[in-house]
């Protein structure tokens, strides 16, 4: 399976070799549970915002950045952009309702896939849509090792958020390798659709309540129902590759 996947990609990125040299992580949704309780927060402040959305709306928006989540339903319900302002103050009170849920839980099979990746002598960078510092403080100290503030790549970082290929065209740049010689662990579509967009060897694990198409449709070269699943197969797949 793995090779014929591979070759798939290789045929239609038009590339002659893949050799990954580093594997860039989301971060919700991968290396945390977090997403329920982005849902919920987004939800309920956007609502009360007069900005409708939905739980399961949240999580097609998902890798965006919070400010052009915010555009685009400011658009929607009010015809236009948001002010600075009101960016600043409906994320803020995002990110009070947030911190105010419980914490948000280590996603079961992360540390096994990040051991596995260090084990095989690939790098390991974080690209997240997200500027909740309460989880990027988290990094280190629930993955300690694993992460340096030099290998993540947040919405603070970035001009354009996913589903635009920039914050992992960033981490290619930062990482000094070419798209073939990466691969992408991502649970959201348009994560997917920017790792894609940005010619990157894509593994998706399907750890929300979208259907399997919403993440193959948008370009997943892999997809796998957990990392807990992941974390069996990866050592394979890595040594295949080697």
């Amino acid at each position: 399976m793995f090779t014929s996947k591979i070759q798939e990609y290789l045929d239609t990125q038009q590339f002659t070799t893949f050799a990954p040299r580093a594997v860039l992580f989301d971060m919700d949704g991968v290396l945390f549970d977090s997403m329920p309780r982005h849902a919920e927060s987004w939800s309920h402040v956007c609502t009360d915002f007069g900005l409708p959305l939905s739980r399961e709306e949240v999580f097609m928006h998902e890798g965006r950045t919070g400010e052009a989540t915010i555009n685009l339903l400011t658009q929607k319900y009010w015809g236009r952009a948001a002010t600075a302002k009101e960016v600043q103050d409906i994320y803020e009170a995002k990110c009070v309702a947030f911190n105010a849920l419980d914490e948000a839980p280590k996603m079961p099979g992360a540390d096994e896939v990040l051991k596995c990746v260090k084990e095989a002598g690939l790098e390991i960078y974080v690209v997240t849509g997200s500027g909740q510092l309460s989880l990027l403080n988290r990094l280190e100290t629930h993955f300690p090792g694993y992460f340096s503030p030099d290998r993540v790549i947040s919405s603070k970082d970035v001009k354009h958020g996913k589903p635009h290929p920039e914050p992992y065209l960033m981490a290619l740049a930062k990482a000094g390798i070419a798209p073939w010689q990466a691969i992408v662990v991502e649970n959201a579509p348009l994560g997917v659709q920017a790792a894609h967009a940005a010619q990157i060897f894509t593994i998706a694990v399907n750890t929300g309540p979208l259907p399997e198409s919403a993440l193959l449709d948008s370009g997943a070269n892999l997809l796998y129902p957990s990392m807990t699943a992941l974390a069996e197969q990866l050592p394979l797949f890595l040594n295949g590759n080697k």
